[in-house]
C-alpha cells in the first residue's frame, strides 16, 4: 500500500466524517485508484458515497451525463469534460463533494496539443463553483496516475 496516499485519504475522511459529508469520485485515467485508496481507510463507508470509473466516452455520457457535444468539441481530456464529470458525479450520487480526473497517462495517446502527462482534475461542491486545474505531469504511466491521485486528494476544499 502507498502510505502517502493512504494518509491523504485518511485525513480527508476524518474531515468529511466530522462534517457529516460524503464524497464521490469520477475517474478516467486513474481507473478507480482514488476510490480504491479511499476504501483502504476503515470506516470510509461513512463518508465515501460511490465511485464512477468512466474510462470510455460512452461511460462518461451514460453514467455521468457528460454531453456528447462536449466530447466531440473538446475531447475526453479537457477542462470541459472534467467539469461535466465532476458535476455529473454530484448529480448521480448522494455526495456533497466530487472529484473528477481525466488525462493521458501514456505511454501512448499524447498529441502535440495534449502530450502524455496532461491531466485535468475537477472538484465539484454542492452550491459552489467547480474548481479545476490542468497539470502537465512527467514520468511513466504509473507515476502520472499516482501523481494525479495525490493532487486530486490534496485539492479537496472542505
Amino acid at each position: 500500500m502507498d502510505n502517502e496516499l493512504f494518509e491523504l485519504a485518511q485525513r480527508l475522511g476524518t474531515i468529511l466524517k466530522s462534517k457529516d459529508k460524503k464524497i464521490a469520485t469520477a475517474e478516467s485515467c486513474t481507473g478507480g485508484w482514488i476510490a480504491q485508496i479511499i476504501t483502504e481507510v476503515s470506516g470510509s463507508s461513512a463518508w465515501f458515497d460511490r465511485g464512477f470509473v468512466t474510462y470510455s466516452n460512452a461511460a462518461k455520457v451514460q453514467m455521468l451525463g457528460v454531453k456528447p457535444e462536449t466530447l466531440d468539441k473538446y475531447g475526453a481530456v479537457s477542462a470541459q469534460t472534467a467539469t461535466e464529470m465532476a458535476n455529473g458525479a454530484l448529480a448521480h450520487s448522494d455526495a456533497d463533494y466530487a472529484i473528477a480526473v481525466t488525462g493521458i497517462a501514456g505511454p501512448d495517446g499524447g498529441t502535440a496539443e495534449k502530450p502524455v502527462g496532461t491531466v485535468f482534475i475537477a472538484w465539484a461542491y454542492k452550491n459552489r463553483d467547480v474548481n479545476l486545474i490542468q497539470k502537465k505531469l512527467t514520468g511513466n504511466r504509473h507515476q502520472v496516475r499516482r501523481q494525479t491521485v495525490k493532487i486530486a486528494l490534496e485539492g479537496v476544499e472542505l
